[in-house]
């Protein structure tokens, strides 16, 4: 580490004389020759889909944007009360516009003007850019916005895009918690502060080899001077009422630009369940149906900040500090289970019930430093990250049980202890040189380091006395270490008829998992190559095709390879798997564009090692264990129908329907099992922006998902619906929204699990049917345009903790 930080200083000791010359300057001016102070002024690409730079002019009506490569670009200036000011510029050089007269607005309507859009969607060779500024769904929260995202699924705590569990970043930077903290994170978190959704299937080399398929969640803040800010709350009824508020402020001027979105939520969930597992003789005959009815509730306070801090050194300098933190002081998980055990002829043998509280603390806390300079010839990013998550469980378990007359027995009782700490270290460089105006190069190294350390406890309970015991054969220890060594290398070309993206990233592996206690341990050294590569053909202007291929990694999570098993009840448990290994994807893409309106794609996913928590029911000792286990052979293939368009000005339609095949196989010691599913997944969204000044949008998606496979479960349909509605009030600084969820009541799924010795099934009736009202208020200088930052780190996903 200490060599890493001589050599990032060298390097930024070494990078003094270099920067970009073109520039555009002028002196905005009103009606009557008066200079205008605080006009903003902005720098757009040629096609006005990307805002690049901007400023505001000073008390002399001045401005100058500079260090602008040699291209065309559209200047707009605007101003509270004028006509704005367009024009295309050739840069060449230093601009000087000399004057630029704005005109009074021949028509005034409020203070603020604020322009409401549908959503919008642009398809590129490598992604999904899913728009949503100033739309109804920026009303919500950052996980409704995923619900809505074409081509992304949410069920429960878990988020998968064609099967597969995406990485989430937020401004280019992962977000590595577990699938349920992610929820809470996203819950939690008000989207009126984000920009777009971009659904990256074919992440480019600069991307982690663990990223196979990106959700990058981009924010907004500030391009020009000035301060903004807002406040929001949230009322939720599901099952339960559900509370959430929060506060987003922006704050730009000519040397520092801040960034500050804080979130509180409290929200208490319920989850139902009925569980049937048929035990099995020793010729799989049904022996005894045990059917449990399962009631989850769980009560959670949630404190969420994001915070980016950028320094503007000099014009070709600049310094940024940002952080995550997650913060729960308050979880309680509360299980009440009640099992009726039946003979094969479904009499009744005898039954018990099992009682569990759980109550955690956890933080998940993660710091940046960035650095970026503009070169003449390009531009150098170095990072670096720390992550700090601690997690604490306290649970208590008690069970009583009852004969076939019903009459009471006995009474069973345990508490555990669960703790795990983890620190993560990461630094990196990136290289971004363009080569031509059509032409760009990347290049970068990476280096990390995770360390976490965990132990679980868990005492017998005389209830009589009170007294613990420790339970030896269930209390453990674990210790893991991870190092990972990369370099990348990535070129892209946009040209008039080719687009070309193509990469190769190598990572150095070594993996090192003690359990002292157990003396079990996990050792892995691995070097793996990375390559990517995406090539569009583009007949005409309304014409493409392309092809696509990446292969990436996944690696276990550090709970799944923690060997502990962390007891439910008496019969159910959750274990670790430190003999797991990872897996490797291979992902082709085959698709054509015709005009702007339909997409064909045909796709081939080939997954070496797939990983997935099944469960498996032991019909000697009746438990059912949840364990991780590697696949023999996973393999899915299917085709893809997508359309958006307009049907009126105020009415746009999205639309995609994919029919897929998915085999499974794999030896769990009694031969090999096969299953295979033909499965249909559909998805169509409308969006609608209603009255003469804009101001009510609505948002209606439904998506379908057909019968299933998913780890040797089959997982029956499910119709998925979502309404957003928002209302702009107090001269549109203030918005309504309505949001409602499962309008149909079609939501909660049944999965069942039938081969060999194995035979189970379930339903899960989740809290996902609610009603939720909001208002946000927005304050400061409320029509500053915004744009966003990016950078990444790594590694913090797998922060995995076992929970059902």
């Amino acid at each position: 580490m200490k060599s890493l930080f001589i050599f990032i200083v060298l390097i930024l000791c070494s990078l003094v004389n270099y920067g970009q010359s073109s520039s555009v300057s002028g002196t905005v001016i009103d009606a009557e020759n008066n200079p205008i102070e605080f006009a903003n002024v902005i720098i757009l690409n040629a096609d006005e889909s990307e805002v690049l730079k901007g400023t505001s002019t000073d008390n002399e009506g001045f401005f100058s944007i500079i260090n602008l490569e040699d291209a065309t670009y559209i200047l707009k200036i605007s101003y509270i009360g004028l006509e704005d000011f367009n024009q295309k510029i050739i840069l060449s050089g230093n601009l000087d516009l000399q004057t630029i007269q704005l005109s009074e607005a021949s028509e005034r309507l409020d203070e603020v003007s604020i322009i409401a859009k549908k959503p919008t969607i642009k398809r590129e060779a490598d992604r999904l850019v899913f728009n949503i500024e100033q739309t109804a769904l920026v009303e919500g929260n950052m996980l409704q916005v995923l619900k809505s995202t074409p081509g992304v699924l949410v069920i429960g705590d878990e988020i998968t895009v064609k099967n597969s569990n995406p990485t989430v970043y937020i401004n280019d930077r992962k977000v590595n918690l577990s699938s349920e903290d992610l929820n809470q994170l996203l819950s939690g978190s008000s989207a009126n502060a984000i920009k777009s959704v971009e659904v990256i299937t074919n992440p480019s080399a600069r991307y982690d080899a663990e990223s196979g398929v990106v959700i990058n969640i981009i924010m907004s803040k500030n391009l020009v001077t000035g301060y903004s800010g807002s406040v929001f709350t949230n009322f939720t009824q599901g099952v339960f009422p559900r509370y959430n508020a929060g506060t987003s402020h922006f704050f730009k001027n000519e040397h520092i630009s801040l960034n500050v979105n804080y979130g509180y939520s409290n929200d208490k969930i319920n989850r139902d369940g009925d569980d049937i597992v048929n035990f099995l003789d020793t010729s799989n005959t049904i022996d005894q149906s045990w059917r449990s009815f399962t009631n989850r509730n769980t009560w959670s306070e949630t404190h969420n900040l994001n915070v980016n801090f950028d320094y503007f050194i000099d014009d070709n300098n600049t310094l940024s500090l940002s952080s995550n933190a997650l913060y729960l002081p308050y979880f309680k998980y509360k299980i009440a289970n009640n099992t009726v055990i039946s003979d094969a002829g479904g009499n009744f043998l005898s039954r018990f019930t099992a009682d569990n509280l759980s109550r955690d603390t956890k933080h998940n806390l993660a710091f940046d430093v960035d650095f970026k300079r503009n070169l003449k010839k390009g531009d150098i990013a170095i990072n670096a990250h720390y992550t700090t998550y601690n997690y604490e469980r306290n649970q208590d378990v008690i069970s009583r049980f009852f004969d076939t007359n019903n009459t009471f027995q006995n009474t069973s009782a345990f508490n555990t202890n669960n703790n795990q700490d983890t620190h993560i270290f990461a630094g990196k460089i990136d290289y971004s040189l363009p080569l031509n105006e059509s032409s760009n190069f990347e290049t970068g190294v990476k280096f990390s380091s995770t360390n976490t350390e965990s132990d679980i406890t868990q005492f017998d309970v005389d209830l009589n006395t009170g007294n613990e015991t420790i339970d030896a054969s269930n209390s453990d220890a674990f210790n893991y270490d991870e190092r990972i060594y990369a370099a990348y290398a990535n070129y892209d070309l946009n040209a008039e008829k080719w687009s070309i993206n193509a990469g190769l990233r190598v990572e150095q592996t070594n993996i090192e998992g003690v359990s002292p206690l157990t003396n079990i341990s996990n050792t892995q050294d691995y070097l793996e190559w990375f390559p990517n590569a995406s090539l569009q053909y583009n007949i005409s202007d309304d014409y493409n095709v392309k092809l696509n291929y990446k292969r990436s990694i996944a690696r276990p999570s550090y709970a799944a390879l923690n060997p502990f098993q962390f007891f439910l009840n008496d019969n159910y448990v959750v274990s670790g798997n430190p003999f797991l290994v990872p897996t490797f994807t291979d992902h082709f893409v085959l698709g054509t564009s015709i005009t702007d309106f339909f997409t064909f794609e045909a796709y081939y996913q080939n997954f070496d090692g797939a990983i997935s928590e099944i469960p498996r029911q032991n019909n000697t000792t009746n438990i059912i264990e949840y364990i991780s286990v590697n696949f023999d052979k996973t393999v899915e293939f299917g085709f893809d129908f997508i359309t958006n368009f307009n049907v009126t000005d105020r009415w746009s339609v999205y639309a995609v329907t994919s029919f897929y095949h998915l085999e499974e196989e794999t030896n769990f010691g009694l031969g090999f099992v096969k299953q295979e599913q033909w499965s249909n997944y559909s998805v169509l969204q409308n969006d609608f922006t209603l009255l003469k000044d804009n101001s009510l949008n609505i948002s209606f998606v439904l998506t379908w998902a057909g019968k299933n496979l998913q780890g040797f479960q089959t997982v029956e349909d499910r119709l998925i619906s979502e309404l957003a509605i928002s209302k702009s009030v107090f001269k549109k600084k203030g918005i309504i929204s309505l949001s409602v969820s499962d309008l149909f009541n079609m939501h909660d799924y049944d999965l069942s699990t039938n081969y060999q010795n194995q035979f189970n099934k379930q339903f899960v009736d989740s809290d996902n049917r609610y009603i939720s009202l909001g208002f946000r208020y927005k304050f400061g200088n409320t029509k500053l345009n915004s744009n966003a930052r990016a950078i990444d780190t790594e590694e913090r996903e797998r922060l995995e903790k076992k929970a059902n």
